[in-house]
Parts: structure tokens; sequence; C-alpha cells
């Protein structure tokens, strides 16, 4: 008995605090936004008008184009999947719309493995107010069409926010196929409007933050891992502006990850050394071959010695151990002895002999000592965070600009997956909507017959349905097999 009206107290108390529990599912539903949202539906009637019309617009045409682009992405995934060759560099419609179904909505299962633990705000922030935006978009169009609004809610699904808004139904089915696509249309376009906000926030961001942060003049480090090869007393420490990577010049982070992509890609450069330095820094050692078949002849494991070949007229193939600031300090960078010769000065050009992919690189940042860096350059991109602001004043944060910058990121990529998702002629989602009123706008004095209509709509959601689950599975075994 007691167990009973406990149980019965329980219900009551979710009731009256619009609470919902369910298995994995938690809702709530309340009618305090209710005036505020009459207020912004009844706010300039004609100018809301052509706003939703042209959201309408916008709807049915991401409808189609939703379907195009992922019967497209499918035969893509299939074509790698069957020849298992690599993605063109060129060929970015892949990439794009699976970064949209496995970041924006369905793939990042268990938040850490795909997503970074530290961006995790970021995304579930963006996911919230990217479907917050996305249902007050369907409330005032309904509104706005005279359709009455019962309430807002926020739930959670697992460990995913998002939002929703109660119509009453029946007022949905008394008004015109057209009005209901302004409806249906809504949360669409307030995606894509939210996603080129986001887009030109980031975009003018430099103008929007240049009283208090300036650009254009190097890479500001903001965070070094502590496993980071460039941790040490003479590696990188926040606060430091990187300038240069080797003579690649780095005005923004854009060019800090440009410049490491073209020195991974490209042989490692050489350094001009005068014929008596050569012969006066160097000792004898003794040289093998390591697995890979690259030289060493450094055998003293010493952490400021590096062997470096270069080549005479009489040997092609000699090697010395070299102090490796010594020789890379003042020296010009070269690819071959004729780089080298200047005022009749024999000079040859010595090149780190290093493992393949291994990299020297000659990292400035001014006024420290250049950092001298050896390993792999996507290790040193991986594990050191910048920003092209820097601060004009010693008190402004270093990390504001990034988290504007992140943020502004993760809203343009999920609130323009919600837009693609939702758009898809889908059951569940907003594409079945749109979808039914797009057919009885259309279709009604071609396919007199309600029940024939139903079932031609039936037939493209069964289809678009297809399709989607055949992208999101493709999607997680791109990003399972990674």
């Amino acid at each position: 008995q007691s167990s009973n009206s406990l149980k019965a107290s329980y219900e009551d108390w979710l009731l009256t605090y619009g609470l919902s529990v369910s298995p994995f599912h938690m809702r709530w539903q309340t009618a305090l936004f209710n005036r505020q949202f009459y207020n912004w539906g009844r706010w300039r009637p004609r100018f809301l008008y052509l706003w939703f019309s042209i959201g309408m617009v916008f709807g049915i045409v991401a409808m189609f184009g939703s379907v195009i682009l992922l019967g497209k992405t499918l035969m893509q995934t299939l074509t790698q999947m069957l020849t298992e060759a690599p993605k063109a560099q060129n060929d970015r419609m892949l990439q794009v719309v699976v970064s949209v179904l496995s970041s924006g909505l369905y793939l990042r299962v268990v938040p850490g493995v795909n997503l970074p633990v530290s961006q995790l705000t970021y995304f579930f922030s963006a996911i919230l107010i990217s479907g917050v935006i996305h249902e007050v978009g369907h409330g005032v169009a309904a509104i706005r069409e005279q359709v009455r609004f019962n309430g807002f809610g926020i739930f959670i699904f697992i460990v995913y926010p998002g939002a929703f808004v109660d119509l009453f139904t029946t007022h949905l089915q008394l008004i015109s196929p057209v009005q209901q696509l302004r409806i249906f249309c809504a949360g669409v376009w307030h995606n894509f409007v939210l996603g080129v906000a986001s887009f030109m926030v980031l975009f003018l961001l430099p103008a929007i933050l240049f009283p208090f942060y300036y650009t254009g003049v190097g890479a500001l480090v903001t965070e070094v891992a502590e496993d980071s090869p460039a941790n040490g007393p003479r590696g990188l420490f926040v606060g430091d502006l990187v300038t240069n990577l080797q003579d690649c010049p780095v005005y923004r982070v854009e060019d800090w990850n440009s410049c490491l992509g073209d020195i991974s890609e490209k042989s490692q450069v050489g350094y001009c050394v005068s014929a008596a330095t050569l012969q006066q820094l160097s000792f004898p050692a003794r040289v093998y071959r390591r697995l890979d078949g690259t030289v060493e002849c450094c055998s003293n494991n010493s952490l400021t010695d590096i062997c470096f070949s270069y080549s005479n007229n009489l040997n092609s193939h000699l090697y010395a151990c070299l102090p490796a600031r010594k020789v890379i300090e003042a020296s010009k960078v070269c690819q071959t002895n004729m780089d080298c010769q200047k005022d009749f000065v024999p000079s040859f050009c010595v090149t780190p002999s290093l493992e393949n992919q291994t990299r020297l690189i000659r990292v400035k940042h001014p006024p420290h000592i250049d950092m001298l860096y050896v390993g792999h350059p996507m290790h040193l991109q991986y594990t050191v965070s910048l920003s092209s602001f820097v601060p004009r004043q010693n008190f402004l944060s270093i990390d504001l600009p990034v988290v504007i910058e992140t943020f502004c990121k993760y809203l343009i990529s999920l609130s323009g997956a919600l837009a693609v998702i939702n758009a898809v002629p889908c059951f569940a989602l907003d594409g079945q909507w749109i979808l039914n009123s797009f057919l009885e706008a259309t279709l009604s004095s071609l396919i007199v017959e309600k029940q024939n209509r139903e079932l031609v709509g039936f037939l493209i959601l069964l289809a678009g349905s297809a399709l989607l689950a055949a992208n999101v599975a493709l999607g997680l075994w791109m990003v399972t097999a990674r």
C-alpha cells in the first residue's frame, strides 16, 4: 500500500513539473515560454510570412538536395569499400556528408572515443542550441499560421540533449498544405540560418575582436600537451609566438598547418656548411643502416648530435655526426651543393639522415632560441594548440578567441547536420511531413484519391529511410574502421 502511494505521489510530482522519465529518455515540458512564443509569432506578420515562405522554398529544395547528396555519398562510399582506394584529396563530398552524419547526429555513440573529451562541452552545447533554434522555428511558424501552441520542452536521450514543441494536431490538419509546409520547413530553415550566422561570426571574428586582439603576426601557443615532443627547456611554452617553420613563414594557425603538411610531404631540407666548419665539428663515428634503409652515424645516443649526409666530387655518400644546433643556426637552407656556393668558399649541403617520415624542423618563436624538433611533423601538429589571435593587453585571455572559433565550428557542423538530416524524406523526421504536405499541395489535382497519394508518399519515405539507414551504417563502418 505504501509503495503504491509513493509511486502515485512520485507520478503526481513529475506531472506537476512537466517531467517524463523512461529508460534512456527524460523530457521536460512547460508552458512558461508560451507567452514569449506568441509574442514572436505575432511580431510583424508580413515579415514572418515572407521569412517562412523563403524557409518553405528552402525546405523543399533541401529535401530533394539531401536525397541527391545521400545518394552520391552512398555510391562513393561503396566505391571506396570495393576498391579500397584512398579518397582523392579534391573529392570532398564524401568527407563532408560522412562528417555531417557522424559528428552531427548518429555516430558519436560513446563521447570521448571519436571526440576529444576536452570538447564535449562544445559538442553538447551546440547540439542543444541547434535543437532549440530548430524547434523555435516550428513554434513561431505554427503561431503565425494560427495553430495552437501547447508548450515547449527539452529532452535527454541517453546523453544527447534536444528540444521539442507541442502543437495542437487538429489545427495542423485543418490548415492548407502550403501553411503546413511553412511550419514543417521552419526547423530546417532556422538551422540553415544558424549555420550561416555562425559562419559569418567565424569569418568576421578578426574584425569583431580587433579592439582587443590582433592577427597576422604569427601563431600563438595556447597549450602544449604533456607528452608533446615540443615540451622541454628549449621547446614551446604557452604564450610563445611561432613565426617560422624552417623557411616557411607562419602568420596564422592555417599557415602552421599548411607548413607542417608541406614539410611532411617534401624531402628533408639541407643546410649549407663550409668545408672548414664541417671538418671542425665532425668526429669519427661508426656508420650503420637502420631497418628502413636509412643511415645512422651517431652512436653515442646524444640529444644534441644528428647524423648528416652530404656528397662531394669524389664520393657521393659521406656521413658526419654533427651538433645539430651549431650546424643549423645562421645556416642557409639548401637542396644541393650548388645552393651553397658563395664567395668561393668550399661549402656542402648537409642533410639530416633520419628515419622515413621523420623530419628535423626548425621552429622560430622569438625572442626565444629556436626549437629544433626531430620527429613526425603530424605529432607536432596534434600536440600543440595554437591561436591566430594575439591579445593587445596582458590581462586578456588567450583562450577566448579559440573558444569562440571552436564553438562556431561546432554550431556550423551540427546545425548543418540537423538541417541535412531532417530534410531527408524519412519516417519520424521533418522530411516525412514536408513530403506529405508537398504531395498534397502538388499532386491533389493529378492523383485525386487521397489514399493513392498517401501510397506514393509511403513508398518515397520507405526509399528515403533505406537511403539514410545505409549511409549511417556505412558511416559507422568508416569511423570504426579508421
